[in-house]
C-alpha cells in the first residue's frame, strides 16, 4: 500500500482499510492482527508498525505529516508535533530545548512534576515564581506579567520561563501579557497548557496560549477532548526556539515504536472537533449555564468562580500602594470545563465530599484536595452527566443544612481558611533550597521517619497526586510546618506521593 492511497483519508480510515485488505503481516507487532490473539484481539486490527504507506513519526513525510498539519491548522501554530508519550514528553523536550545544560530557568511553583524532572535531566538551577493566592478559595491564581518581568530582571540568566495555564483547578492566566513581558527580555515562554487543549476552538471558550504568542505550548488532547489517554500535541512558533534542537530532543524522548492506534485517535479527535466542535462547545456552554443556575440554591457547597475579591494582597517587588496607584493585570478566565466544588463552609473536607459523591452517587470526580473536589467536564459530557452532578450537590447541600452528614466526618479537619496543601506554602513559608534538584538527585539518600526529618534535605519529591505539583522538591530543607501539612494530608486520606512505607521520607545523607 503506497502513500498515495492513504492521503486525505484520515489515519483511522487508512488503517481500517489496510486491516481489511489481503496484505499478510511478516512484520511487528507479534499479534499479527489475529482475531485469535487473546481477549484484546478486537483492538489489534489497526495496531501496526511503520510499514510502507504509513509514514514514520520521526521523519514524517506522508500520512502522519498530513495528520500533524491538520492539527496545526486547527490551533494555528507554525508547527505541531504528535506526542505519543503524553504531554510529559512535550514538557521535557521543550525545556531541554530552551535551557542549556547547567543553565537557569524561571518556573511557576505550581508547575507539574515533569518540569522538575526536566530540570534534573538538564542540571538546571530553578528560580520560583509563586502565583498570587485566590483568597476566597485558597488556590493559586493566574501568573502576573509584572511579577515575571521583575523576576527576569532579578535573574537575567534565565533562558526561559515555564508556567501552567490553565491550572489543575482551571485558572487561566493572561498569556498575552506574560508573553509580552518574557519576550521583552528576549526569553522563551513555555506554557504547559495540558488541561487547555479545548481553548480557542470555539467562541464559547477563551483563547489559548498559541493565539497569544507563547513560543512552546503543550496540549494533552486526552484530558479535555475525545482522544485516547497519553495522546498529546506540542506546538512551536517564532524564531526564539531552535527547531533542529527541538526535533532532536523529540526523537530522543519519544518511543521509536509509536502507537498507530493512539495516533489514529489523535487524528480522529482533530477531525471530530473540525466537524462538530462549534455545535458541541455551544452545547457545553449551555449545559454549564443551566448547571450554575440550578446549583445557585446551594447554601454551603460553593462552585469556584472568579470575583473581584478573589486575589489576596500579594506583591512581588511592589508595594500595595504601587499596585493601587498603577493597577495590575489579574487573570483571563476560569475554565468552565473545571468544576471546582469547595467545602470550606461545611463540616466536610474535599476527600470526604469526593468519597460521598463516588460511593453514594456513583459519580467519579477527577481529584480531591484539602477543601475541594474537581470535576472535569468536556464536550462529550451528556445532559444526564451535568444533571446528576447538580442533583447530587443539591442533595448533599441539603443534608449538610440538616446536620445529616455529621456522622460522615471521621475526625479529620482540614483548615477551613480556604487553603489547599500546596498553596499553604504561599508567602507563609517558601521552602529553602540549599542545592539544585539535580545535585540532590545524585546524592546518597536514606529513609527517616517524618518526625525525624525536620531540618533535613529532601532527596525526593513529595506531591499531592493528582495534580502532581511538588510540595517539596529535592534539595529543599524540610520544616516542621511543611512536614505537619504532609502528615495532616495523609491522615485525611489525600493521595500523597513521596512518603514511603511506615511514614518514612527520603533525605540526603
Amino acid at each position: 500500500m503506497d502513500g498515495q492511497h492513504t492521503e486525505n483519508k484520515g489515519l483511522y480510515a487508512a488503517l481500517s482499510e489496510y486491516n481489511d485488505s489481503d496484505y499478510y503481516p511478516y512484520h511487528m507487532p507479534g499479534h499479527k492482527r489475529s482475531r485469535q490473539a487473546g481477549e484484546m484481539a478486537e483492538y489489534y486490527g489497526i495496531d501496526i508498525t511503520e510499514i510502507d504507506g504509513f509514514d514514520n513519526l520521526h521523519h514524517a513525510q506522508g500520512i502522519l505529516l498530513e495528520a500533524q498539519q491538520r492539527a496545526n491548522r486547527l490551533y494555528g501554530a507554525e508547527e505541531t508535533f504528535y506526542l505519543v508519550d503524553g504531554s510529559t514528553c512535550g514538557v521535557l523536550a521543550s525545556i531541554m530545548t530552551a535551557a542549556g545544560k547547567g543553565g537557569e530557568l524561571l518556573i511557576a511553583r505550581n508547575c507539574h512534576k515533569s518540569v522538575y524532572h526536566a530540570a534534573i535531566m538538564q542540571e538546571l538551577q530553578l528560580h520560583y515564581y509563586y502565583p498570587p493566592l485566590l483568597r476566597e478559595y485558597g488556590i493559586y491564581g493566574g501568573v502576573m506579567a509584572q511579577d515575571i518581568a521583575l523576576m527576569l530582571e532579578k535573574y537575567p540568566h534565565c533562558e526561559a520561563v515555564v508556567i501552567t495555564s490553565p491550572t489543575y483547578e482551571g485558572i487561566i492566566s493572561d498569556i498575552k501579557a506574560v508573553a509580552d513581558a518574557v519576550h521583552e527580555k528576549g526569553k522563551i515562554l513555555i506554557v504547559d497548557e495540558a488541561h487547555g487543549a479545548h481553548l480557542g476552538l470555539s467562541e464559547d471558550m477563551p483563547r489559548g496560549a498559541v493565539a497569544y504568542g507563547a513560543d512552546l505550548v503543550i496540549h494533552s488532547l486526552h484530558k479535555t477532548l475525545p482522544s485516547m489517554t497519553q495522546s498529546a500535541l506540542l506546538h512551536v512558533q517564532g524564531e526564539r526556539v531552535n527547531r533542529r534542537r527541538l526535533h532532536r530532543y523529540l526523537a530522543m524522548l519519544q518511543t521509536s515504536s509509536p502507537s498507530y492506534v493512539m495516533m489514529a485517535s489523535m487524528d480522529s479527535c482533530i477531525r471530530y472537533v473540525e466537524e462538530y466542535g462549534t455545535e458541541k462547545f455551544a452545547q457545553m456552554r449551555h449545559q454549564y449555564d443551566l448547571f450554575c443556575k440550578k446549583i445557585q440554591d446551594c447554601k454551603y457547597l460553593k462552585i469556584g468562580k472568579m470575583t473581584n475579591d478573589s486575589y489576596a494582597s500579594y506583591e512581588c517587588g511592589k508595594t500595595v500602594e504601587d499596585v493601587k496607584q498603577h493597577g495590575r493585570q489579574r487573570y483571563t478566565a476560569w475554565d468552565i470545563g473545571k468544576l471546582v466544588i469547595f467545602t470550606q463552609n461545611t463540616s466536610l473536607n474535599g476527600q470526604q465530599l469526593y468519597d460521598i459523591l463516588r460511593e453514594e452517587y456513583h459519580l467519579q470526580m477527577e481529584m480531591a484536595a484539602g477543601n475541594y473536589v474537581v470535576a472535569i467536564m468536556t464536550i462529550m459530557d451528556t445532559q444526564e452527566g451535568w444533571q446528576r452532578l447538580a442533583d447530587a450537590l443539591l442533595q448533599i447541600d441539603g443534608r449538610i443544612e440538616k446536620g445529616a452528614l455529621r456522622q460522615a466526618v471521621i475526625g479529620c479537619e482540614v483548615k477551613t481558611d480556604g487553603r489547599s496543601m500546596y498553596a499553604a506554602q504561599h508567602r507563609e513559608e517558601q521552602p529553602k533550597a540549599v542545592m539544585t534538584p539535580a545535585q540532590a538527585f545524585d546524592k546518597q539518600e536514606e529513609s527517616v521517619l517524618l518526625e525525624e526529618a525536620v531540618g533535613r534535605i529532601a532527596a525526593d519529591f513529595v506531591n499531592l497526586y493528582p495534580p502532581g505539583i511538588p510540595i517539596l522538591v529535592p534539595g529543599e530543607v524540610m520544616s516542621e510546618n511543611l512536614l505537619g501539612q504532609i502528615r495532616e494530608s495523609m491522615r485525611c486520606g489525600l493521595h500523597v506521593q513521596g512518603v514511603r512505607s511506615e511514614g518514612k521520607i527520603a533525605v540526603v545523607c
